[in-house]
């Protein structure tokens, strides 16, 4: 669509690109299939003793062993040596299965180093055993495989926020997720992945904040997270909206240990380590987002049944955009009540509506739509007006396609495969959402870096004519893709 790598200001002797070789044309390392870092598997039967497997692993230089059970697969890692027969937990003459891990964690073979490492970070462990299109155990791979030092110090932040035993400690921890970012992109290793690793550190603490506090009585609770976190594309200083769904609680006299009140202290401990809520309300302490099973089902059949309703849209919008994080039986009870029953015409057309009403600037010959007053007078907000119209389409195609959860371009994919866009306008929109993405991305961390405070918002002038002209071409290619969406859809689905 566009001319690069120079686009939106980026030129190809920015020393950015010479660490990641561009120019040169050599493919970055994290997108290397994990086949290609994985090493052969070391067996042990299920009855090995723990002696044996440990002499095994040193002798061959290896830091784990798998092991079959009936129906599953398991690991034994040097660590868990360590952490439970050097400590006395554990004799060493137990066999393997007493501390083996079930089910080991997989990755499939074709899925790529980057992919790797952010499932170890989701899951915080350090080995991912490598299944081939069959589901057969091929190989393992380790962190120690995967990147250099700066890349795997994700995995020490996610080990210091699941040891965190107080508020004080979970905080130390967060405080060291910021600084991470900005090595990571240093480093090389692309946005996109360093955000997917962002989330799944940030989704960690909410966990551990969580497991800190008191369980609401007598309910079962899942705490969902919603917005750019649960898509896997938060940026670096990205708020996190939150969700509470819970089974109805029985009648209790301490109102504080309602599932209202303890989303309140959690979120309120959630912004003591440092990191933000929504400022506009979607967090779990607010009743609109803190509901029961059956109060959110009733809620949203009356979206969809009565999109016209005040707020309707917009409720439906953000809570296609939610993933859950504890006691997934009943987030994904939730999630199957929400995709069920028909999606009406109306329905459907009023969320496109509500997605193009988020516009590109696009008004202007010479220069771009910017701000008319207030503190940002004549600046552009790039998250907003940029990134907003692509992530608003993608959002109305996964509620139109019944899209699961999940990054912005894989959306647009998918909704390709649906019939929804085209080829061209997916490749110009994912083309659009990559370069406005990494260029708000970058612009929050060169202001990390400096010590200053993070903003959406550009100053046109501060680009040369040339990029100017490149990110004008991208709000008008997206654009144009809004108008044939607008005009097209419903032929394309019948």
């Amino acid at each position: 669509m566009l001319d690069r790598p120079d686009l939106l200001g980026f030129s190809a002797e920015d020393p950015l690109f010479t660490r990641r070789q561009v120019t040169s044309g050599a493919v970055d390392a994290s997108v290397r299939p994990v086949r290609d870092v994985m090493r052969e598997p070391l067996w042990c039967a299920r009855a090995t003793p723990i002696r044996e497997a440990a002499r095994l692993m040193s002798e061959l230089n290896q830091s784990c062993v798998l092991v079959r059970f009936d129906d599953r697969l398991g690991i034994l890692t040097d660590s868990d040596c360590r952490r439970r027969v050097v400590t006395g937990e554990v004799p060493v003459d137990a066999p393997v299965e007493a501390i083996a891990s079930t089910p080991a964690r997989s990755i499939g073979d074709t899925e790529s180093s980057a992919d790797a490492l952010v499932a170890m970070v989701t899951h915080g462990v350090h080995h991912l055993v490598v299944i081939d299109v069959l589901g057969q155990p091929v190989g393992v791979t380790r962190v120690f495989d995967l990147s250099s030092a700066e890349i795997r110090h994700p995995l020490a932040i996610r080990a210091a926020v699941d040891h965190a035993s107080t508020a004080g400690e979970l905080a130390e921890a967060t405080r060291l997720l910021r600084p991470s970012a900005v090595e990571l992109f240093d480093s090389g290793l692309e946005p996109a992945r360093v955000s997917a690793l962002l989330a799944a550190i940030t989704e960690a603490i909410l966990v551990r904040l969580v497991a800190l506090g008191d369980e609401p009585a007598d309910s079962a609770v899942s705490w969902l997270v919603l917005g750019s976190v649960a898509r896997r594309e938060p940026l670096p200083c990205s708020d996190l909206d939150t969700a509470m769904v819970w089974s109805s609680p029985k009648e209790s006299a301490d109102e504080s240990r309602h599932p209202l009140q303890v989303a309140e202290r959690v979120v309120a401990a959630f912004e003591a380590t440092g990191l933000r809520s929504c400022p506009d309300g979607a967090n779990a302490s607010n009743p609109l987002f803190n509901r029961s099973l059956d109060s959110w089902t009733t809620a949203a059949r009356r979206w969809r049944s009565d999109p016209d309703l005040p707020g309707a849209l917009l409720l439906s919008a953000i809570v296609t955009d939610s993933r859950t994080v504890t006691h997934l039986a009943l987030g994904r009870a939730l999630t199957e009540r929400l995709r069920e029953g028909e999606l009406t015409r109306h329905f459907v057309d009023l969320m496109l509506r509500e997605a193009l009403t988020r516009k590109p600037p696009t008004g202007f010959v010479r220069d771009f739509v910017v701000e008319e007053s207030g503190d940002h007078h004549g600046e552009l907000d790039l998250k907003r007006r940029g990134l907003g119209p692509v992530v608003a389409l993608a959002r109305w195609a996964a509620v139109a396609a019944r899209i699961p959860v999940c990054p912005t371009p894989d959306r647009l994919r998918q909704a390709r495969h649906a019939g929804l866009l085209t080829p061209d306008q997916t490749d110009t929109l994912l083309g659009a959402h990559d370069d406005l993405f990494r260029l708000v991305f970058r612009r929050e961390i060169d202001t990390l870096r400096l010590g200053g405070t993070v903003s959406t918002y550009l100053d046109p002038k501060e680009l040369d004519g040339l990029s100017r002209r490149h990110l004008r071409q991208s709000f008008q290619a997206v654009a144009a893709v809004q108008r044939r969406v607008e005009s097209q859809w419903a032929s394309r689905i019948g």
